[in-house]
Protein backbone atom coordinates (compact mmCIF):
# COMPACT_ATOMS: atom_id res chain seq x y z
CA UNK A 1 0.00 0.00 0.00
CA UNK A 2 1.70 3.25 -0.84
CA UNK A 3 1.45 6.14 0.82
CA UNK A 4 -1.06 8.92 -0.69
CA UNK A 5 0.89 11.87 -2.34
CA UNK A 6 -0.72 15.82 -0.99
CA UNK A 7 -1.58 17.83 -3.77
CA UNK A 8 -2.42 20.94 -2.88
CA UNK A 9 -3.56 24.32 -4.02
CA UNK A 10 -1.75 27.45 -4.79
CA UNK A 11 -4.22 30.38 -6.39
CA UNK A 12 -0.95 32.39 -5.87
CA UNK A 13 2.00 33.21 -4.13
CA UNK A 14 1.31 33.28 -0.45
CA UNK A 15 -0.99 30.18 -0.73
CA UNK A 16 1.60 28.44 -2.33
CA UNK A 17 4.18 29.01 0.26
CA UNK A 18 1.44 28.13 3.19
CA UNK A 19 0.67 24.88 0.84
CA UNK A 20 4.62 24.26 1.03
CA UNK A 21 5.39 24.96 4.78
CA UNK A 22 2.48 22.59 6.06
CA UNK A 23 2.98 20.20 4.01
CA UNK A 24 1.86 19.21 0.47
CA UNK A 25 3.66 16.71 -1.44
CA UNK A 26 3.00 18.49 -4.58
CA UNK A 27 1.16 21.75 -5.49
CA UNK A 28 -0.53 22.92 -8.52
CA UNK A 29 -1.06 26.20 -10.03
CA UNK A 30 -1.80 27.86 -13.28
CA UNK A 31 0.21 30.69 -14.84
CA UNK A 32 -1.41 33.76 -16.87
CA UNK A 33 -3.07 31.81 -19.81
CA UNK A 34 -4.70 28.23 -19.95
CA UNK A 35 -5.81 27.18 -16.90
CA UNK A 36 -9.42 26.67 -15.54
CA UNK A 37 -9.46 29.33 -12.47
CA UNK A 38 -9.29 32.95 -13.64
CA UNK A 39 -10.35 34.24 -9.94
CA UNK A 40 -7.43 32.78 -8.82
CA UNK A 41 -4.13 34.77 -8.67
CA UNK A 42 -2.46 32.41 -10.90
CA UNK A 43 1.15 33.17 -11.68
CA UNK A 44 3.09 35.82 -14.23
CA UNK A 45 5.82 34.91 -16.11
CA UNK A 46 8.21 36.49 -13.66
CA UNK A 47 6.54 34.94 -10.75
CA UNK A 48 6.45 31.62 -11.79
CA UNK A 49 10.30 30.57 -11.75
CA UNK A 50 10.10 32.06 -7.77
CA UNK A 51 7.07 30.01 -7.29
CA UNK A 52 9.08 26.65 -8.54
CA UNK A 53 12.20 27.59 -7.03
CA UNK A 54 10.28 27.53 -3.77
CA UNK A 55 8.68 24.83 -3.63
CA UNK A 56 11.91 22.72 -5.00
CA UNK A 57 13.60 24.06 -2.14
CA UNK A 58 11.40 22.67 -0.11
CA UNK A 59 11.53 19.16 -2.01
CA UNK A 60 7.95 20.00 -3.08
CA UNK A 61 6.67 19.36 -6.75
CA UNK A 62 5.05 21.93 -9.02
CA UNK A 63 2.08 21.04 -11.38
CA UNK A 64 0.78 23.53 -13.81
CA UNK A 65 -2.80 23.55 -14.90
CA UNK A 66 -3.16 23.72 -18.90
CA UNK A 67 -6.50 21.91 -19.11
CA UNK A 68 -8.54 24.77 -21.31
CA UNK A 69 -9.99 23.29 -24.30
CA UNK A 70 -8.24 25.76 -26.57
CA UNK A 71 -9.88 27.53 -29.53
CA UNK A 72 -8.25 27.96 -33.01
CA UNK A 73 -6.77 31.27 -32.24
CA UNK A 74 -5.89 30.45 -28.98
CA UNK A 75 -3.43 27.65 -30.25
CA UNK A 76 -0.62 29.93 -32.17
CA UNK A 77 0.08 30.91 -28.47
CA UNK A 78 0.59 27.76 -27.04
CA UNK A 79 4.51 26.02 -28.21
CA UNK A 80 5.74 29.25 -26.61
CA UNK A 81 3.64 29.24 -23.40
CA UNK A 82 4.90 25.38 -23.14
CA UNK A 83 8.53 26.13 -23.25
CA UNK A 84 8.16 28.80 -20.62
CA UNK A 85 6.70 26.43 -18.51
CA UNK A 86 9.37 23.88 -19.28
CA UNK A 87 12.30 26.38 -18.64
CA UNK A 88 10.41 27.33 -15.37
CA UNK A 89 11.76 23.42 -14.71
CA UNK A 90 7.77 22.88 -13.38
CA UNK A 91 7.30 19.00 -12.81
CA UNK A 92 3.94 18.45 -14.62
CA UNK A 93 1.82 19.76 -16.84
CA UNK A 94 -2.11 19.02 -16.65
CA UNK A 95 -3.89 18.96 -19.81
CA UNK A 96 -7.36 18.10 -21.14
CA UNK A 97 -7.46 18.94 -25.06
CA UNK A 98 -5.74 15.92 -27.00
CA UNK A 99 -3.81 19.06 -29.37
CA UNK A 100 -2.43 20.46 -26.06
CA UNK A 101 -1.46 17.35 -24.87
CA UNK A 102 0.37 16.80 -28.09
CA UNK A 103 1.70 20.27 -28.17
CA UNK A 104 3.07 19.44 -24.53
CA UNK A 105 4.88 16.53 -25.70
CA UNK A 106 6.96 18.40 -28.24
CA UNK A 107 7.45 21.64 -26.47
CA UNK A 108 7.65 20.31 -22.84
CA UNK A 109 9.05 16.91 -23.47
CA UNK A 110 10.95 17.47 -19.70
CA UNK A 111 7.44 17.79 -17.73
CA UNK A 112 5.25 15.14 -17.08
CA UNK A 113 1.87 15.08 -18.62
CA UNK A 114 -1.37 14.66 -16.73
CA UNK A 115 -4.68 13.93 -17.74
CA UNK A 116 -7.12 16.57 -16.26
CA UNK A 117 -10.45 15.45 -14.67
CA UNK A 118 -11.83 17.31 -17.54
CA UNK A 119 -11.20 14.38 -19.54
CA UNK A 120 -13.67 12.88 -17.68
CA UNK A 121 -11.87 9.53 -17.35
CA UNK A 122 -14.35 6.81 -15.98
CA UNK A 123 -13.14 3.00 -17.38
CA UNK A 124 -10.02 1.77 -17.67
CA UNK A 125 -9.48 1.35 -21.41
CA UNK A 126 -9.51 5.01 -21.31
CA UNK A 127 -6.87 5.44 -18.42
CA UNK A 128 -4.81 2.74 -20.00
CA UNK A 129 -4.92 4.83 -23.95
CA UNK A 130 -3.89 7.71 -22.17
CA UNK A 131 -0.72 5.95 -20.87
CA UNK A 132 0.07 4.33 -23.97
CA UNK A 133 -0.07 8.02 -25.58
CA UNK A 134 2.66 8.92 -23.29
CA UNK A 135 0.38 10.47 -20.26
CA UNK A 136 2.36 9.61 -16.56
CA UNK A 137 -0.90 10.08 -14.64
CA UNK A 138 -4.18 10.26 -14.85
CA UNK A 139 -6.85 12.48 -12.57
CA UNK A 140 -10.06 10.47 -12.88
CA UNK A 141 -13.47 11.64 -13.31
CA UNK A 142 -14.99 13.18 -10.24
CA UNK A 143 -18.11 10.88 -10.54
CA UNK A 144 -16.80 7.10 -9.55
CA UNK A 145 -16.83 5.11 -6.32
CA UNK A 146 -13.72 3.81 -4.91
CA UNK A 147 -14.97 0.05 -6.49
CA UNK A 148 -14.48 1.26 -9.85
CA UNK A 149 -11.16 3.11 -9.40
CA UNK A 150 -10.00 -0.58 -7.91
CA UNK A 151 -10.86 -1.92 -11.21
CA UNK A 152 -9.44 0.62 -13.24
CA UNK A 153 -5.90 0.30 -10.90
CA UNK A 154 -6.16 -3.59 -11.41
CA UNK A 155 -6.68 -3.38 -15.37
CA UNK A 156 -4.01 -0.30 -15.97
CA UNK A 157 -0.26 -0.86 -16.38
CA UNK A 158 1.45 -0.49 -13.14
CA UNK A 159 3.53 2.69 -13.73
CA UNK A 160 0.22 4.88 -14.33
CA UNK A 161 -0.44 6.83 -11.58
CA UNK A 162 -3.50 7.49 -10.30
CA UNK A 163 -5.16 10.72 -9.17
CA UNK A 164 -8.08 11.50 -7.45
CA UNK A 165 -10.26 14.65 -5.63
CA UNK A 166 -9.90 14.20 -2.00
CA UNK A 167 -11.08 17.42 -0.37
CA UNK A 168 -12.82 20.37 -1.43
CA UNK A 169 -15.73 21.84 -3.30
CA UNK A 170 -18.12 19.19 -6.00
CA UNK A 171 -19.75 20.21 -9.30
CA UNK A 172 -22.94 19.39 -10.01
CA UNK A 173 -22.22 19.07 -13.73
CA UNK A 174 -20.26 15.91 -14.52
CA UNK A 175 -16.57 16.77 -13.75
CA UNK A 176 -17.25 20.32 -14.51
CA UNK A 177 -18.68 20.17 -17.69
CA UNK A 178 -21.42 22.91 -17.53
CA UNK A 179 -22.72 25.36 -19.74
CA UNK A 180 -25.13 27.03 -17.06
CA UNK A 181 -23.15 29.61 -15.98
CA UNK A 182 -22.34 30.75 -19.71
CA UNK A 183 -25.80 30.70 -20.82
CA UNK A 184 -26.99 32.71 -17.55
CA UNK A 185 -24.25 34.68 -17.20
CA UNK A 186 -21.75 34.60 -20.19
CA UNK A 187 -19.07 33.63 -17.76
CA UNK A 188 -17.18 30.36 -19.26
CA UNK A 189 -16.92 27.60 -16.80
CA UNK A 190 -14.43 26.29 -19.30
CA UNK A 191 -12.58 29.54 -18.74
CA UNK A 192 -12.37 29.29 -15.15
CA UNK A 193 -14.83 31.84 -14.35
CA UNK A 194 -18.28 29.98 -13.41
CA UNK A 195 -20.54 32.12 -11.42
CA UNK A 196 -21.76 28.96 -9.82
CA UNK A 197 -25.80 28.97 -10.70
CA UNK A 198 -26.42 25.35 -9.28
CA UNK A 199 -25.80 27.13 -5.71
CA UNK A 200 -28.97 29.69 -6.75
CA UNK A 201 -32.35 29.27 -5.55
CA UNK A 202 -34.73 28.79 -8.14
CA UNK A 203 -38.38 29.54 -8.97
CA UNK A 204 -40.96 28.14 -11.85
CA UNK A 205 -42.45 31.16 -13.26
CA UNK A 206 -45.07 30.53 -16.08
CA UNK A 207 -45.33 31.81 -19.69
CA UNK A 208 -48.76 33.98 -19.73
CA UNK A 209 -48.21 34.94 -15.65
CA UNK A 210 -44.86 37.19 -15.78
CA UNK A 211 -43.79 37.93 -12.07
CA UNK A 212 -45.68 35.01 -10.56
CA UNK A 213 -43.05 33.18 -8.52
CA UNK A 214 -43.81 28.84 -7.87
CA UNK A 215 -41.33 27.39 -5.30
CA UNK A 216 -39.43 24.34 -7.27
CA UNK A 217 -39.58 21.71 -4.50
CA UNK A 218 -36.67 18.42 -5.27
CA UNK A 219 -38.46 17.04 -2.06
CA UNK A 220 -39.92 18.67 1.16
CA UNK A 221 -36.30 19.79 1.94
CA UNK A 222 -35.89 22.88 -0.26
CA UNK A 223 -35.33 24.88 -3.38
CA UNK A 224 -31.97 24.34 -3.44
CA UNK A 225 -32.31 21.44 -6.57
CA UNK A 226 -28.39 21.62 -7.98
CA UNK A 227 -26.57 22.61 -4.43
CA UNK A 228 -23.66 19.72 -4.25
CA UNK A 229 -22.00 19.18 -0.71
CA UNK A 230 -18.40 19.72 -0.35
CA UNK A 231 -16.02 16.44 -0.49
CA UNK A 232 -13.96 15.10 2.68
CA UNK A 233 -12.12 12.27 2.84
CA UNK A 234 -10.32 12.59 5.92
CA UNK A 235 -11.35 9.86 7.91
CA UNK A 236 -11.53 7.17 4.60
CA UNK A 237 -7.90 7.31 3.85
CA UNK A 238 -6.54 4.15 4.31
CA UNK A 239 -9.79 2.88 1.66
CA UNK A 240 -8.26 5.63 -0.86
CA UNK A 241 -4.79 4.22 -0.54
CA UNK A 242 -6.19 0.41 -0.44
CA UNK A 243 -7.90 1.03 -3.59
CA UNK A 244 -4.32 2.26 -5.37
CA UNK A 245 -4.85 5.85 -5.64
CA UNK A 246 -1.27 7.25 -5.59
CA UNK A 247 -2.12 11.14 -5.13
CA UNK A 248 -4.99 12.81 -3.87
CA UNK A 249 -5.84 16.47 -4.47
CA UNK A 250 -7.45 19.59 -2.13
CA UNK A 251 -9.79 21.32 -4.18
CA UNK A 252 -9.05 24.92 -3.74
CA UNK A 253 -7.07 27.29 -6.04
CA UNK A 254 -9.46 30.31 -5.75
CA UNK A 255 -9.70 29.82 -1.76
CA UNK A 256 -7.83 31.69 0.66
CA UNK A 257 -4.36 30.91 2.08
CA UNK A 258 -5.92 30.11 5.11
CA UNK A 259 -7.97 27.43 3.95
CA UNK A 260 -4.85 26.09 2.02
CA UNK A 261 -2.88 25.69 5.45
CA UNK A 262 -5.06 24.49 7.53
CA UNK A 263 -6.43 21.91 4.92
CA UNK A 264 -3.21 21.06 3.63
CA UNK A 265 -1.70 20.74 7.63
CA UNK A 266 -4.98 18.24 8.68
CA UNK A 267 -4.47 16.11 5.83
CA UNK A 268 -0.68 15.78 5.97
CA UNK A 269 -1.33 14.63 9.63
CA UNK A 270 -4.00 12.63 9.13
CA UNK A 271 -1.94 11.05 5.64
CA UNK A 272 1.21 10.44 7.80
CA UNK A 273 -0.62 8.51 10.90
CA UNK A 274 -2.56 6.24 8.62
CA UNK A 275 0.95 5.32 6.51
CA UNK A 276 2.37 4.45 10.15
CA UNK A 277 -0.37 2.29 11.36
CA UNK A 278 -1.88 4.86 13.81
CA UNK A 279 -4.87 6.28 14.41
CA UNK A 280 -5.65 9.56 13.04
CA UNK A 281 -5.49 12.49 15.58
CA UNK A 282 -9.19 13.83 16.16
CA UNK A 283 -7.53 17.13 16.57
CA UNK A 284 -6.50 16.83 12.44
CA UNK A 285 -10.17 15.95 12.04
CA UNK A 286 -11.59 18.86 13.52
CA UNK A 287 -9.48 21.07 12.10
CA UNK A 288 -11.67 20.69 8.37
CA UNK A 289 -14.61 22.15 10.42
CA UNK A 290 -12.20 25.34 11.24
CA UNK A 291 -12.47 26.64 7.25
CA UNK A 292 -15.22 27.92 5.21
CA UNK A 293 -16.88 24.82 3.87
CA UNK A 294 -20.60 23.57 2.76
CA UNK A 295 -21.84 20.51 4.42
CA UNK A 296 -19.66 17.71 3.59
CA UNK A 297 -20.01 14.84 2.10
CA UNK A 298 -17.34 11.59 0.99
CA UNK A 299 -18.45 13.00 -3.03
CA UNK A 300 -19.05 9.52 -5.30
CA UNK A 301 -16.68 7.10 -3.19
CA UNK A 302 -19.47 5.24 -1.53
CA UNK A 303 -22.61 5.97 -3.58
CA UNK A 304 -24.31 8.79 -4.94
CA UNK A 305 -23.56 11.50 -1.96
CA UNK A 306 -27.03 13.46 -2.59
CA UNK A 307 -27.44 17.03 -2.10
CA UNK A 308 -28.09 19.93 0.62
CA UNK A 309 -30.86 21.52 -0.39
CA UNK A 310 -31.83 24.19 2.30
CA UNK A 311 -29.51 26.58 1.18
CA UNK A 312 -26.36 27.52 -0.71
CA UNK A 313 -23.93 29.53 2.27
CA UNK A 314 -20.98 28.15 3.59
CA UNK A 315 -20.41 27.72 7.25
CA UNK A 316 -18.15 30.02 8.40
CA UNK A 317 -16.95 30.19 11.93
CA UNK A 318 -13.46 30.71 12.03
CA UNK A 319 -11.54 34.01 11.40
CA UNK A 320 -7.57 34.67 11.09
CA UNK A 321 -6.13 37.68 13.23
CA UNK A 322 -2.47 37.65 12.08
CA UNK A 323 -0.03 35.72 10.28
CA UNK A 324 3.35 35.34 12.23
CA UNK A 325 6.46 36.09 10.42
CA UNK A 326 9.34 35.41 12.57
CA UNK A 327 8.96 34.14 16.87
CA UNK A 328 11.61 34.09 18.73
CA UNK A 329 13.48 30.90 21.26
CA UNK A 330 11.18 33.26 24.03
CA UNK A 331 7.34 33.31 21.91
CA UNK A 332 8.07 36.83 21.05
CA UNK A 333 5.97 36.68 17.77
CA UNK A 334 6.29 39.57 15.00
CA UNK A 335 2.83 39.92 13.33
CA UNK A 336 0.91 40.95 10.88
CA UNK A 337 -2.73 42.35 11.09
CA UNK A 338 -5.54 40.61 9.30
CA UNK A 339 -8.25 41.08 11.51
CA UNK A 340 -8.36 43.41 14.65
CA UNK A 341 -8.51 41.89 18.22
CA UNK A 342 -7.81 42.88 21.45
CA UNK A 343 -5.60 42.21 24.90
CA UNK A 344 -7.81 39.88 26.47
CA UNK A 345 -9.36 37.62 23.36
CA UNK A 346 -9.19 34.42 23.17
CA UNK A 347 -7.33 33.11 20.13
CA UNK A 348 -5.67 29.93 18.50
CA UNK A 349 -2.05 28.99 16.90
CA UNK A 350 -2.19 26.64 13.98
CA UNK A 351 0.89 26.27 12.42
CA UNK A 352 3.27 24.19 10.32
CA UNK A 353 3.81 20.84 12.15
CA UNK A 354 2.58 21.76 14.96
CA UNK A 355 -0.58 21.00 17.14
CA UNK A 356 -3.03 23.72 17.13
CA UNK A 357 -3.37 25.41 20.97
CA UNK A 358 -5.58 28.21 22.75
CA UNK A 359 -4.26 30.88 24.83
CA UNK A 360 -5.53 33.89 25.74
CA UNK A 361 -3.36 37.89 24.74
CA UNK A 362 -1.68 39.39 27.47
CA UNK A 363 0.88 41.75 25.89
CA UNK A 364 1.14 43.22 22.43
CA UNK A 365 3.55 46.08 21.66
CA UNK A 366 4.11 48.02 18.32
CA UNK A 367 7.17 48.40 16.61
CA UNK A 368 7.84 51.59 18.53
CA UNK A 369 8.09 49.15 21.85
CA UNK A 370 5.15 50.82 22.79
CA UNK A 371 2.13 48.98 24.83
CA UNK A 372 -0.82 47.98 22.32
CA UNK A 373 -4.14 46.96 23.12
CA UNK A 374 -5.80 46.57 20.19
CA UNK A 375 -3.79 46.50 16.06
CA UNK A 376 -6.48 47.85 14.07
CA UNK A 377 -4.50 48.81 10.39
CA UNK A 378 -4.58 45.72 7.89
CA UNK A 379 -0.81 44.33 7.35
CA UNK A 380 0.44 46.68 9.98
CA UNK A 381 3.29 44.94 12.24
CA UNK A 382 3.45 43.98 16.05
CA UNK A 383 4.79 42.24 18.64
CA UNK A 384 2.58 39.40 20.79
CA UNK A 385 3.75 37.17 22.85
CA UNK A 386 2.88 33.62 22.49
CA UNK A 387 3.10 30.95 25.29
CA UNK A 388 5.79 29.23 23.28
CA UNK A 389 8.24 29.55 20.43
CA UNK A 390 6.14 28.58 16.67
CA UNK A 391 7.24 28.49 13.63
CA UNK A 392 7.13 31.16 10.96
CA UNK A 393 3.97 31.36 8.84
CA UNK A 394 1.56 30.30 11.87
CA UNK A 395 -1.56 31.59 11.81
CA UNK A 396 -3.63 33.43 14.85
CA UNK A 397 -7.40 32.67 14.79
CA UNK A 398 -10.85 33.27 16.46
CA UNK A 399 -13.93 31.18 17.13
CA UNK A 400 -16.28 33.69 15.31
CA UNK A 401 -19.60 32.60 13.04
CA UNK A 402 -19.06 34.58 10.28
CA UNK A 403 -21.89 32.16 8.31
CA UNK A 404 -24.58 33.97 5.93
CA UNK A 405 -27.76 34.40 7.45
Amino acid sequence: MAKLELLSPAGDMERLKMSVLYGADAVYLAGTDFGMRSFAGNFSPDELPKAVEFAHSHGVKVHVTVNTMPRNEEIAALPPYLEQLQDAQVDALIVADMGAFTLAGKYAPKCQRHISTQQSIANYECAQAWYDLGAKRVVLARELSLDEIRTIREKTDKDLEIETFGHGAMCVSYSGRCLLSNYMTGRDSNRGACAQPCRYQYALMEEKRPGEYFPVFEDEKGTYIMNSRDMCTIDHLKDLMDAGIDCIKIEGRAKSAYYAAVVTGAYRHAIDDVAAGREIDPIWRDEVEHVSHRYYSTGFYYGYPGQYTEHSRYIRQWQVCAIVESCDENGLALCSLRNKFSVGDGLEVVGPDIRPFPFTVKEMKTMENEPLDEPRTPQMQFYLQLPKPVPAMSILRRNVDLSPK
